[in-house]
């Protein structure tokens, strides 16, 4: 499987990831200190429940146009709060948010305010291969192979339709979303060989889809 270097990269970063979070899981240490952070997020956000949802789906949103910022270290405690399900539902609005205000920022200030947020090396490869023709099929490839930060910003330079792209989001981040929320279930409950299988089931997905793009779009 063929996949450029920066991709390669992309899923080497995972595979680390992954490995820490396995180590974290039968970490008694870590469990003490996740213990500690829930009892005192816990009540915070029981006292504030709708201002606490707000600020998950906002940060959620922010990690999804932003490359240096992610909300996953959120997602525990908002397990604990909520329950899964309704992670699953907040989380998921939030990158649909993050995915559509990306979208009008490219529509609304173009190519020098895009590159100053995002990888000029992926944006550069795949301004030039998605366009506002570009078929449901390919753009959902897109979507699921590639940073979730990338994709709005290119669709919304292509001037791709916004309706059809909110489909392609609402798509593409669900599985995403229930994967990261049993993820950090799993985590939480100690559950090491149900993280390591969802989490290599997950990068494996990525790099599928990263080496199906490829042969869609060309070298």
């Amino acid at each position: 499987m063929e996949l450029p270097s920066v991709e390669w990269k992309r899923v080497l970063v995972l595979l680390l990831v992954l490995g820490g979070l396995v180590l974290l899981a039968s970490s008694e240490t870590f469990q003490s200190a996740m213990s500690w952070l829930l009892g005192k997020a816990g009540p915070v956000i029981e006292a504030h429940p709708f201002w606490g949802a707000a600020l998950f789906v906002l940060l959620s949103a922010f990690s999804a146009m932003l490359a240096f910022f992610s909300s996953a270290v959120l997602v525990p405690v908002a397990i604990h709060t909520w329950g899964e399900a309704v992670c699953v539902l907040l989380l998921w609005c939030g990158w649909m948010l993050g995915g559509a205000c990306a979208y009008a920022i490219a529509r609304a200030w173009g190519r020098p305010v895009v590159r100053r947020l995002v990888s000029n090396e992926l944006f550069g490869r795949y301004e030039e291969r998605i366009s506002q023709h570009s078929s449901f099929g390919l753009v959902l490839l897109f979507q699921l192979a590639v940073p979730s930060e990338i994709p709005g910003y290119v669709l919304g330079l292509a001037r791709y339709g916004l309706r059809r792209y909110l489909r392609v989001l609402a798509v593409a981040e669900l599985p995403y979303a229930v994967g990261t929320v049993y993820l950090g279930s799993s985590l939480l409950k100690q559950r090491s060989l149900v993280l390591l299988a969802l989490g290599a089931l997950g990068i494996l997905f990525s790099a599928w889809a990263l080496h199906a793009l490829r042969k869609r779009l060309g070298p």
